[in-house]
C-alpha cells in the first residue's frame, strides 16, 4: 500500500476496525464540515463522542464519504476546540452544554456547570422553580387555554394568580370566588419557600413560555367590580400574541 493511500482521510473508508484506518477524520456535523484526528475525538475515553469511533464504524457517512453525526454543526467547532486544546467556551454557552451532554465529554460538562451562565441557570434559577408546586405543568396548562383560545384571534389571554405564603393563597382563594370568570380557567401558581418574589417568578413564566417559541406579555389583572382585594395584588394576565 502506497503512503498516499495509508493516509486517505477516514471518511472515505468505512470498512474494517477503525484502528487499522487513517488517523484523519472527516465530518458532515448538521451540514458543517469538519477534519480532525480520530485521537482528538476519542480523547475521552467514556464519552459518547470516543464510543462513536471505537471498534467498528458506528455513523452513517455522507455522499461524499464523512461521517454524519446529526447534531448542530455549529456548536461543534467549540466540542473540537476543546477537545484540542482544553479550551473552554465563553460564546453560545447555553447551546454548547446541551451538545456536551449530548457526546457525554464529562470534563467539559463539568467545566461548563461552574461558568456563571449554566451556573445561574441550574442551581439559582432551576433550583427556585423546584421549590414552586407543579411548576412545569402549570407552563403546559397555560399554553393549553390560550391555544384553545386562539381560534380567529389575534390573541389569546390566560389569566395566572401568584401567590408567595400560605396566608397569600388562603386570601387568592377566597378572591378567586369572587371573581366573576371560569375559574377553572386560571392558573395558580404558589406557594414557594424560597427568596425569589412574585416578580421574580412572573419573569421565569415569560422566559420559559418565549423559550418554546411564543411570544407573550404580562400585566397586573384588575377586576372590574364586586372584589374584595386588590385583584393585582395575586392575579395577573398573560397575553399570547398569534400575529
Amino acid at each position: 500500500m502506497s503512503i498516499s493511500s495509508e493516509h486517505k482521510p477516514l471518511g472515505k473508508q468505512v470498512t474494517g476496525s477503525l484502528h487499522t484506518l487513517s488517523p484523519i477524520v472527516e465530518l458532515n456535523v448538521g451540514g458543517e464540515m469538519y477534519t480532525t484526528t480520530l485521537s482528538t475525538l476519542k480523547k475521552h475515553p467514556g464519552s459518547k463522542l470516543a464510543e462513536m469511533f471505537t471498534g467498528q464504524p458506528k455513523l452513517r457517512t455522507d455522499s461524499e464519504g464523512r461521517f454524519f453525526i446529526d447534531r448542530p454543526g455549529t456548536y461543534f467547532r467549540y466540542i473540537l476546540e476543546y477537545l484540542r486544546s482544553n479550551q473552554v467556551p465563553t460564546q453560545c454557552v447555553q447551546d454548547v452544554y446541551k451538545e456536551a451532554l449530548f457526546y457525554d465529554i464529562e470534563p467539559l460538562i463539568k467545566q461548563l456547570e461552574d461558568s456563571p451562565q449554566i451556573f445561574g441557570e441550574l442551581v439559582a434559577r432551576k433550583q427556585f422553580l423546584a421549590r414552586v408546586p407543579n411548576y412545569s405543568e402549570n407552563i403546559e396548562l397555560m399554553i393549553r387555554i390560550a391555544r384553545a383560545e386562539a381560534v380567529a384571534s389575534r390573541r389569546s389571554s390566560v389569566i395566572v394568580c401568584v401567590v408567595k405564603t400560605e396566608e397569600d393563597a388562603a386570601r387568592c382563594q377566597d378572591a378567586l370566588n369572587s371573581l366573576d370568570m371560569d375559574k377553572k380557567s386560571v392558573v395558580k401558581f404558589g406557594p414557594w419557600k424560597a427568596a425569589p418574589s412574585i416578580s421574580d417568578l412572573l419573569d421565569c413564566i415569560q422566559m420559559d413560555i418565549e423559550a418554546k417559541g411564543y411570544k407573550i406579555s404580562f400585566q397586573p389583572h384588575i377586576a372590574e367590580k364586586g372584589f374584595r382585594f386588590k385583584s393585582h395584588d395575586y392575579f395577573y394576565k398573560f397575553l399570547f400574541t398569534w400575529w
